[in-house]
């Protein structure tokens, strides 16, 4: 039979060493942000979501309806935290118009939705319609495959010829219809190796009506050859003044490679292993590249909107910069341009790009709270100890019948 002394004493020991484990979860911590893996040969298997056709084909063959369904939500979308976001906005009451290859009026997720104007009904690349519904699309049957603002609406426009092509006198006279139709927010999902007047005053038009301008940093890579041989520029209507400049991102934040090289980027969205629909069936694809990310920051952009209506375009970009995630190139941070409470920027954005500190709500409170439950943890360790102590002390008198230590030991023989 166990001593009670012993029993009572080990009792002690062991409710203090529950009590050591648990009482560092008091001290709050702040996790540094996951990378989850994009899809790859183990994520799941969809159709790739090509940005153009083969402008050398005899016969245009339209991107055919996928027949596979994607099983989980993608890590882009996590990455974006989108579900908590939605809690704040969903982009309601705001137009976002996409100047792309079409999107189809009646695709999954998106139906009821879409103004599209002349041609741009006819998606027949597919490209477009996969970019709504990061933008806008509810998911359909698969909500947690839902965009960045699936309460806002889709103005569809025409920047390139069927197969993909991008032409700019095509993303001229887009940009003159969003500015007429007071889109708040303008994606232009295409970029121009050139600029030319025409382009530099839609642009200018459309800001001065109070649109936020978002376009691609550059264009895809080639499907021939490598970009080792492209020289740096800046390409259009991305360098345009106020405009949103946005590239395409890895899981691990970097730019995919062959990307082609420019300069001025003000923001890195997710565009690689990214999961939407297109404008035929109910399946899923897989895309990436500079125009995926520009959907969802344009998508950030309308949620910003939504939530801050009295922001002005140049308030509405400083949100998405200055609350992105830290790096080389800032990554959007969606959930942050909507919840983030931002300081005076001391004036007038106007045509500059948009890069000013975040000034973060008082966490003095916060602070205090925190140093409280470090002192408690580290009382509550001492405590713990001391009973630990006491109780390794009590057993050891009572086996010796409470003699002192010396009076205990005994000689042999």
């Amino acid at each position: 039979m166990r001593p009670p002394a012993r029993g009572f004493a080990r009792l002690l020991s062991g409710t203090g060493l529950a009590a050591a484990l648990l009482l560092p979860t008091a001290v709050p911590a702040q996790a540094a942000p996951s990378a989850p893996a994009a899809d790859g040969e183990k994520g799941q298997e969809l159709p790739g979501m090509p940005s153009a056709l083969d402008p050398e084909a005899d016969e245009l063959a339209c991107t055919p309806a996928s027949r596979q369904e994607a099983k989980k939500q993608d890590w882009s979308r996590q990455r974006l935290d989108l579900d908590r976001l939605h809690r704040h906005s969903t982009g309601a009451g705001v137009t976002v118009a996409l100047i792309g290859t079409g999107v189809a009026p009646g695709a999954a997720g998106l139906s009821g939705r879409v103004t599209a104007r002349g041609t741009a009904a006819d998606d027949c690349v597919g490209h477009g319609t996969f970019l709504a519904g990061l933008i806008a699309g509810t998911g359909g049957d698969s909500p947690r495959l839902a965009g960045v603002a699936p309460g806002a609406k889709i103005l569809a426009l025409r920047g390139t010829d069927r197969r993909g092509r991008a032409s700019s006198a095509l993303v001229v006279d887009a940009l003159r219809e969003a500015t007429e139709a007071r889109a708040e927010v303008i994606a232009v999902a295409v970029a121009l190796p050139r600029q030319d007047a025409a382009l530099s005053g839609a642009v200018a038009e459309a800001r001065r009506a109070g649109a936020v301008v978002v376009a691609a940093a550059a264009p895809d890579p080639p499907s021939r050859g490598g970009t080792d041989e492209i020289p740096s520029r800046t390409y259009w209507p991305a360098g345009e003044p106020g405009v949103l400049s946005v590239a395409g991102m890895l899981p691990s934040g970097a730019r995919p490679d062959g990307s082609p090289p420019t300069d001025g980027i003000d923001l890195a969205a997710p565009g690689a292993g990214v999961v939407s629909g297109g404008p035929r069936g109910e399946g899923h694809y897989l895309g990436g590249g500079v125009p995926v990310a520009t959907a969802y920051a344009a998508g950030a952009a309308a949620a910003v909107r939504a939530a801050h209506p009295d922001d002005s375009p140049d308030e509405v970009v400083r949100r998405l910069t200055a609350a992105a995630y830290p790096a080389d190139i800032p990554q959007l941070d969606a959930y942050a341009a909507v919840t983030t409470v931002l300081g005076d920027p001391g004036g007038s954005a106007g045509a500059e790009r948009a890069a000013d500190a975040v000034t973060v709500r008082d966490s003095s409170a916060a602070d205090r709270a925190t140093g409280r439950a470090t002192l408690f943890v580290l009382l509550g360790s001492a405590a713990v100890l001391a009973v630990l102590w006491a109780g390794f002390a009590l057993s050891r008198a009572r086996a010796r019948g409470w003699r002192p230590a010396e009076a205990g030991v005994t000689g042999k023989g």
